[in-house]
């Protein structure tokens, strides 16, 4: 998909839009194959994240010239998500008791049910991966990048910015919206953050002054609130494993995870302000580190 070198050059907005569609489409692309060849817990993750900086494109995209391809490929990338959430929760919980298991020795028979529900669910997805191959989305990619290529207005900053604008927003609201004896609350400040996130990682070259250590501070903000949800998965799971299986010895494990998913929110709730540090409150106001004393 790349531009021919023949070609006069692109605005700035327009190039970026391209190299973000040809990089993020490579990337998935190597990303599918590797999960296709070994479905390891960092194979299964990186395809996931690949997943939803695509959505994050295209909803981009999406705001600037709305088109039917680009609702058709928003569901396509869900789907594709979906695929992999009881896979991915699965070598989440896996990992998360190899690291625990000689403090807790009560975990080796919900290990070895979910090492056998892993594999299970991988001689699944071995067979339905070869279906996610659809040669419909490529077609829908490449039209899109054709679009972009085509694309008449050269001046689509402010377009581009609105739209990480109403993003930020949306996700400050539902910060507002926190209760923390509701971890469901923070949950959907993580859905939203994910998506200003990886919008940002896109339009951060078109932002003067970004200090780049931002994406790294992102990154480990959202994953303050990756550690709630992971604690909730295991709570949950090992909850319903034992309900069935006649669990000995519930309670040490049940006081751990209690005191691992109180700390994971007291970590989130003291650092959830740094969000005001990663974008403007409103489109005539300073980026963060734009403002002077």
């Amino acid at each position: 998909m790349a531009t021919p070198m023949t070609e006069e050059p692109k605005p700035e907005t327009i190039r970026l839009l391209l190299e973000a569609m040809e990089n993020r489409w490579k990337n998935y692309r190597v990303e599918f194959k590797r999960c296709r060849a070994k479905f390891s817990h960092e194979a299964v993750h990186d395809l996931r994240v690949a997943i939803r900086r695509m959505l994050a494109l295209i909803q981009l995209l999406n705001s600037i010239s709305p088109r039917r391809r680009l609702q058709k490929l928003t569901r396509a990338f869900k789907n594709r998500l979906d695929e992999f959430d009881d896979l991915r929760d699965t070598q989440v919980i896996l990992a998360e008791i190899a690291k625990i298991i000689h403090e807790l020795p009560q975990l080796h028979d919900f290990q070895k049910y979910l090492q056998s529900a892993e594999e299970r669910l991988l001689r699944s997805r071995r067979k339905k991966i070869k279906q996610l191959e659809s040669s419909e989305v490529t077609k829908r990619i490449r039209k899109t990048y054709k679009a972009i290529e085509a694309e008449t207005n050269g001046d689509l900053r402010s377009q581009i910015m609105q739209t990480v604008d109403d993003v930020y927003l949306i996700t400050k609201q539902r910060q507002g919206w926190i209760d923390i004896t509701c971890s469901a609350t923070i949950h959907r400040v993580r859905i939203a953050f994910k998506s200003f996130r990886y919008m940002v990682e896109i339009v951060h070259p078109l932002l003067n002054g970004f200090p780049l250590e931002s994406l790294k501070r992102m990154n480990d903000y959202q994953s303050l609130m990756g550690e709630i949800q992971d604690a909730e998965v295991f709570a949950q799971n090992f909850a319903d494993f034992s309900e069935r299986a006649s669990f000995p010895d519930v309670e040490p494990v049940r006081l751990y995870y209690e005191r691992r998913h109180a700390d994971a929110i007291s970590a989130y709730v003291e650092a959830k302000e740094q969000l005001d540090s990663f974008w403007r409150p409103a489109p005539d106001k300073p980026l963060p580190w734009e403002k002077t004393e």
